[in-house]
């Protein structure tokens, strides 16, 4: 409806009135499927990077543990019954999608709906008549600006969902931790009120203006070095936040080892960075009293996350990687991570996102992978409404200026499936391929909303196969 606006009315007219239309269609969504959100724990989880993660993480943790968990996130939807992966190409999808899939989960016996709440989705009022109980924090750092006119924008934009939590009505959950639909007052007394709170990365320096929102409880973790100087950042928080630290041990092939709250966790899939995103999920999940053993034992169980550095075999003698980093920090935390494979070269495919999105960065991700990677191959991801071929083009700049040169160690291949089997077709024994941007993507996104149907892990397989 709205894209059929837009061409009918005058664009300042448009976004007078988006607003509106977006907070109407929320409203509506939510009365339509009878504001489900008011019957389950809702957990929202918003930062920058590590969303994704934690969400699937959180959701295993709980469901070992007597809480049946449903959630959207970029990588997958998951109802209580049925889990998929995310073929919207949206993080956080409509509002009538949204509360549909509560509902959903509500009918399925879900206790606990995890809602991976993004900046985008927030300005569209696609939060609003959610009920969320716990609100998690992960990290900040410039991405979306352009679409968010600044940095500080995109902050306030975030922020909106912290200010939103007062809002949302207050929640009893009974013996068996399910919400209480309309208690009495006496019942009231009877049942385990269910707090409103905030949790925060604590190393993360906008922890300070997330944890200062209207909550009833407020935790933060904090890495063991930095314990003290965040308890004293954050000691004039009200009321107190209570940080909890972790540290890691060791990080390899077979996984990580940290300590979080004085309890050892193992964490058997790959990326010592993967350390803060089960911490933030074993915090929320302490708030819902399980014990710490019961998480070792369900945090260990957990191999793989979907296209986060996810192996790809096929009986290859070479490694083969797919990742979902798009932006330069990301990236550069999974290239930290590659040592752990201890391979002989580094054969690279990433390309960029069109559409406006962050184009400063496209250059950025072009150097990165010319000074770590032996052989890059830029390539196609999601153009929209870009010319493809200049977003390439951005990208090999970066590149050619760490000394790459084009039809030695560095190539333009617009076709991904292209780019992706001159990779391999490069590879030698003990080498790594490394294919990031999309992860578990579904689609590639074009111009006028046109998809064509994508899994950069299927693609590999289909192509490994013919070797």
């Amino acid at each position: 409806m709205i894209n059929l606006l837009k061409k009918i009315l005058p664009l300042k007219l448009i976004r007078s009135i988006l607003p509106a239309y977006h907070f109407i269609m929320a409203w509506l969504a939510a009365c339509y499927y009878a504001f489900p959100s008011r019957r389950l724990i809702v957990i929202g989880v918003t930062g920058t990077t590590g969303k994704t993660s934690t969400v699937s993480l959180l959701a295993s943790i709980l469901n070992d543990n007597g809480y049946p968990a449903g959630y959207t996130s970029t990588a997958q939807f998951n109802d209580g019954r049925r889990e998929w992966l995310n073929d919207k190409k949206m993080t956080m999808p409509g509002r009538f999608f949204l509360q549909k899939n509560l509902k959903r989960m509500l009918k399925n016996g879900c206790k606990v709906a995890i809602v991976e709440t993004t900046s985008q989705g927030i300005e569209q009022f696609r939060h609003r008549f959610i009920d969320y109980d716990i609100l998690l924090f992960t990290n900040l750092y410039p991405e979306h600006i352009e679409a968010h006119g600044g940095y500080e924008n995109y902050k306030q934009a975030k922020g909106k969902l912290f200010a939103h939590l007062k809002r949302c009505c207050f929640k009893y959950l009974n013996d068996d931790n399910r919400v209480v639909v309309n208690p009495t007052a006496l019942q009231k007394t009877e049942f385990k009120k269910l707090k409103k709170r905030i949790i925060v990365n604590a190393d993360d320096k906008q922890s300070v203006y997330f944890s200062s929102f209207w909550s009833e409880a407020k935790t933060a973790y904090s890495q063991a070095a930095n314990l003290e100087l965040n308890k004293n950042i954050l000691s004039e928080i009200e009321p107190k936040v209570d940080v909890v630290a972790y540290e890691e041990l060791f990080s390899g092939i077979d996984g990580s080892d940290f300590i979080f709250a004085n309890e050892r966790y193992h964490l058997s899939i790959l990326g010592s960075y993967n350390i803060v995103n089960a911490v933030a999920a074993l915090s929320i999940a302490r708030e819902l009293d399980i014990d710490a053993k019961a998480l070792a034992e369900a945090l260990a169980k957990i191999t793989v996350l979907p296209g986060k550095m996810e192996k790809i075999e096929a009986g290859q003698d070479f490694h083969v990687l797919v990742d979902y980093a798009f932006e330069p920090k990301a990236l550069t935390a999974l290239y930290e991570n590659l040592e752990i494979f201890n391979y002989n070269r580094l054969i690279h495919v990433l390309g960029s996102t069109g559409g406006g999105r962050d184009q400063s960065r496209r250059p950025i991700l072009g150097l990165l992978a010319g000074e770590k990677a032996d052989f890059v191959i830029i390539t196609n991801e999601d153009p929209y409404d870009e010319d493809p071929l200049l977003i390439i083009d951005q990208i090999s700049v970066g590149a050619e200026k760490s000394a790459k040169k084009l039809g030695v160690n560095l190539w333009k291949e617009p076709d991904r499936r292209q780019a992706i089997i001159r990779a391999l077709n490069l590879a030698q024994t003990g080498d790594l391929v490394l294919v990031t941007g999309k992860g578990a993507e579904q689609y590639i996104c074009g111009p006028n909303n046109t998809k064509i149907d994508w899994d950069d892990r299927r693609v590999l397989k289909e192509e490994l196969d013919k070797l």
